[in-house]
């Protein structure tokens, strides 16, 4: 049974590419302590740069100019080590930290305050013309090396776990991870609700495999115990005729009568 395809969910109209210039360098300087200035992050990253250079070639893209848009963006990868399809569509201070290995589609949106790590691939798994790309809403976070595949919807404030394999549609505020991904919180916890975590999680974040596993185990130690249980009331109930038999059981004849 074929997939529904998913409808686009971001406007394709893209801002002049330095519109948002000084508000995209502002909100590098705060999400990367590295990032000792302004000008180190206009000359030096190329996240920014990758943006900039998309802009252009979605602007071109956009108005029929597809073998320049493409030459444009070919030319970009190979600057910046980050390929973005033309086609894509990219919010408002979208930070791509790093960003070698960083691939994105042609049908891919991303909303706006979208952090991504270098190695994210946001691809396609279907042959379609349509829509075969993932959407990442606003306040995505989406860890080194992780792979969004397919026409996925991943929800607003979502977390993507480094290396993660997504395969199904992520609600809002999930934290994901492992191959494939599975939620390791239902949802961003209240007292952090606002607060940036580097590559989606954190140190102290579950392991829903662990979990699954400390689950098993309080299964199988339960189980045991019922087993245990299980075998003493059947060596109580096995001794039980035993002792009733001895009980009786009638006294050996003396002899006094015989032989008279």
């Amino acid at each position: 049974m074929n997939r529904p395809e998913r409808q686009r969910k971001f406007s394709t109209v893209m801002p002049h590419p330095f519109k948002h210039l000084k508000e995209d360098i502002a909100n590098i300087v705060a999400k990367d302590p590295a990032a000792r200035g302004p000008w180190e992050v206009l000359f030096c990253y190329p996240g920014l740069h990758a943006v900039i250079y998309h802009r252009a070639t979605h602007w071109l893209w956009a108005r029929g100019y597809h073998f320049l848009a493409r030459f444009l963006s070919n030319f970009a990868k190979i600057m910046t080590g980050i390929e973005i399809h033309p086609g894509a569509t990219i919010g408002r201070r979208v930070f791509i930290d790093h960003g070698t290995g960083v691939v994105i589609g042609e049908t891919a949106e991303i909303g706006d305050d979208v952090t991504l790590y270098h190695g994210v691939t946001l691809g396609g798994t279907s042959l379609d013309v349509g829509k075969r790309h993932p959407t990442l809403e606003h306040g995505v976070i989406v860890g080194s090396g992780a792979q969004v595949l397919g026409p996925l919807l991943i929800g607003a404030g979502a977390r993507i776990g480094a290396n993660a394999v997504v395969l199904k549609d992520v609600p809002p505020g999930a934290t994901m991870v492992g191959i494939p991904a599975k939620m390791a919180q239902r949802q961003k916890p209240a007292a952090h609700e606002d607060e940036f975590r580097a590559y989606g999680v954190g140190a102290s974040a579950p392991d829903p495999v662990g979990q699954d596993l400390k689950g098993v185990h309080r299964q199988i130690n339960d189980l045991c115990k019922r087993v245990h249980e299980l075998e003493a009331r059947l060596e109580e109930q096995a001794s039980e005729p035993a002792k009733a038999t001895r009980k009786k059981r009638p006294a050996p004849p003396t002899g006094d009568g015989e032989g008279r």
